[in-house]
């Protein structure tokens, strides 16, 4: 059952980056083939001018089997999981990136550095995660939040991740983004937290201009506006959808991992919500999935410097 198609950036988001400055971009943890390449791969596309953390002459090595001259970047020296985190918290503190990328360490200890107060990176709202997906073939791209970050969120964290994922969804060219707020039903249920939650959101999202939110509404009202108006929902985001936010991390992991396996979609990942977005790139994401996110990172930079 699993797709055979491997994951492509979309050329739509790619496109949209190319009308944009590079954004100067801290690579935490250089000193790793797939940092480096990852960072060779953006650089060429003029999405970023890396600025590279990790063992210095590791990364030179590494950039060198690519047959790339890095000596006109800066780079800064440190070594271990631990300093690596901490060297681009404080560059990013210090102002040195208008994004972050995650290379050779541990995605805990990369977000435990960039979250402390010193880093300087937060701001009034929520960090939140989105997944930016897109299928060979679809012109259309849905945004998944959070699926990697915040565990349970609570009414508030929602809150941010609508807010957030609302933001990502401008940056990428939806004007007026639908969000549709996910449970397993549509209708509300003192059984069902998430039912509750969505519908308490919809109330609350009223004063969002430039953007619709509702819910609860389960995946097949998302996804078809037939099933909805099977069921007697006649909304607009029902069927015509930019955003899911799920109730937690285990179904919007879930999720995004089913478009990838099963559908060969190219899921673009980043942490919103800071004063900097941040690639938390995997080293089991594709090459086409760390460049969208790339592409994706300097929309929000750039979009968070004209604003």
């Amino acid at each position: 059952m699993l797709s055979s198609d491997l994951p492509q950036c979309p050329p739509g988001l790619l496109e949209r980056a190319a009308g944009c400055r590079p954004a100067r971009t801290i690579i935490a943890g250089a000193d790793s083939a797939m940092a480096m390449e990852s960072a060779l791969a953006a650089a060429e596309g003029g999405l970023i001018e890396p600025v590279f953390v990790g063992r210095g002459p590791v990364v030179l090595e590494k950039a060198g089997e690519l047959g790339w001259d890095i000596a006109g970047f800066d780079r800064y020296e440190a070594a271990g999981e631990h300093a690596v985190a901490a060297e681009a918290a404080r560059l990013a503190g210090a102002g040195a990136g208008q994004a972050v990328m995650k290379g050779h360490v541990h995605t805990d200890i990369f977000m435990a550095a960039l979250l402390t107060p010193e880093a300087g990176i937060r701001t009034g709202r929520r960090m939140t995660h989105a997944f930016h997906m897109s299928v060979a073939g679809f012109e259309r791209a849905l945004i998944i939040a959070d699926a990697a970050l915040n565990v349970a969120p609570d009414i508030k964290t929602k809150q941010a991740i609508i807010e957030n994922s609302i933001d990502l969804a401008r940056a990428a060219g939806v004007p007026e983004p639908k969000v549709a707020l996910l449970s397993a039903t549509e209708s509300v249920s003192e059984r069902m937290p998430s039912s509750a939650d969505a519908a308490a959101l919809t109330q609350w999202a009223a004063h969002l201009s430039g953007a619709q939110v509702f819910g609860p509404l389960a995946f097949d009202n998302i996804v078809s506006r037939e099933a909805a108006l099977m069921k007697g929902i006649d909304h607009p985001v029902a069927g015509d959808t930019d955003i899911v936010v799920v109730p937690n991390i285990e179904c919007g992991n879930a999720l995004f991992k089913m478009m990838v396996y099963f559908m060969g979609a190219c899921a673009a990942g980043l942490v919103l919500g800071g004063r900097i977005p941040v690639m938390l790139t995997s080293r089991a994401d594709p090459p086409a999935a760390r460049l969208a996110s790339a592409a994706l990172a300097v929309l929000v930079a750039n979009a968070e410097q004209a604003a």
